[in-house]
């Protein structure tokens, strides 16, 4: 179960038994995974995504990225992983699908960026 002591006993508190922690534990691990496979789905349909990062040596607002590849695992509650473009790489946690029709998505990228970044697979999105 991934709740932390505090979090298991203030939902006892509010009449949660066992099972039914367990159940909602089960649920957040299932939801964060299929979020997992969704965002490495995203970066797999598309060889080029642009995305809203603040880059020094871009000329645009929203820099164009060749995608080599995202590896995201997941445990419990957390999602961690790497996304590796053409020519640099970088960690990643904590990632949402914003709109799946729009293929527009949203990861926390590690040291260097430290910044939450939104990608998308065209930059009239990012608008």
């Amino acid at each position: 179960m991934h709740f932390d002591q505090r979090t298991q006993q203030a939902l006892r508190a509010v009449g949660l038994e066992t099972d039914e922690l367990q159940a909602a534990s089960d649920a957040v691990a299932e939801a964060v995974a299929d979020d997992a496979a969704a965002l490495e789905s995203f970066f797999d349909e598309h060889d080029t995504v642009y995305s809203d990062m603040d880059m020094a040596h871009s000329a645009s607002d929203y820099p164009e990225h060749s995608v080599d590849y995202a590896d995201i695992t997941t445990h419990a509650a957390e999602m961690r992983g790497w996304l590796r473009f053409d020519t640099w790489g970088v960690y990643v946690e904590d990632g949402r699908i914003l709109d799946a029709e729009d293929d527009y998505v949203e990861l926390t990228l590690g040291p260097t960026i430290n910044d939450r970044v939104r990608f998308a697979a065209d930059r009239e999105t990012l608008r």
